[in-house]
């Protein structure tokens, strides 16, 4: 045998144990085992069960979630302060939980300079980690915040009460005293809101267990302006 036929036997050898070798690793009777290199779940699958592939071609997409590509659109009123957006708060509607950016190890990554010709906002992008309780496609509702040099009033979010669309607080008179106090809201960033009439700096409100005070109130075990805070 010449070394040309002795070569071109090896190689023809060598394929084909390459091919023997792919089959008994990738192959048994249930049919064949495709792994990915990296562990997560199946998000998209591009091809038929039965359909021929060539070599290059991508045959699932493998999601993690463990990253999640938050997008905003703001109203073009806004734009000026677009650059000054530091953070942000995140509230899931299905559970009614607020976020802050900084629990989700967020980041605000960028902000458009023109609008989307779709429905003509401005669009902010923000970064989060993944903590479960946000699916990729899903909505949520974002509260944007800015640098600024304006002091304001702000209390929780807990500490209002709503009434046919009037706001009220409980404002403690005495260490036994409370009053019922309506207030004018401004903003809020979903966590606090800000107080813009009828409240002011030095006095003290209800901020945890208002709605316990309300019940009290309502069930006329004390007095209608009274009620302890636990």
């Amino acid at each position: 045998m010449s070394e040309r036929e002795l070569l071109a036997t090896k190689n023809e050898y060598e394929n084909a144990r390459a091919r023997y070798e792919m089959l008994t690793d990738n192959f048994n009777v249930s049919g064949q085992v495709v792994s990915s290199p990296s562990s997560g779940y199946i998000k998209q699958l591009y091809v038929r069960n039965g359909q021929y592939v060539e070599a290059g071609q991508p045959v699932i997409s493998v999601s993690k979630n463990s990253t999640l590509l938050l997008k905003a659109d703001i109203q073009q009123k806004y734009a000026s302060i677009s650059d000054k957006i530091v953070s942000a708060n995140i509230r899931t509607p299905d559970d009614n939980r607020t976020y802050t950016l900084e629990q989700l190890n967020g980041k605000v990554l960028a902000y458009g300079r023109n609008t989307n010709s779709d429905n003509y906002m401005i669009p902010v992008s923000l970064q989060i980690d993944n903590t479960g309780a946000l699916i990729p496609g899903g909505f949520v509702e974002i509260f944007l915040k800015t640098e600024t040099n304006n002091m304001a009033l702000v209390v929780p979010n807990n500490a209002l009460l709503e009434e046919q669309g009037n706001f009220f607080v409980f404002v403690q008179v005495t260490p036994e005293l409370f009053e019922k106090r309506e207030v004018k809201v401004g903003s809020t960033d979903g966590l606090n809101s800000e107080i813009i009439g009828g409240l002011n700096r030095n006095e003290r409100i209800v901020s945890k267990g208002a709605i316990m005070v309300k019940l009290a109130q309502s069930s006329g075990v004390l007095d209608p302006h009274a009620g302890h805070v636990h």
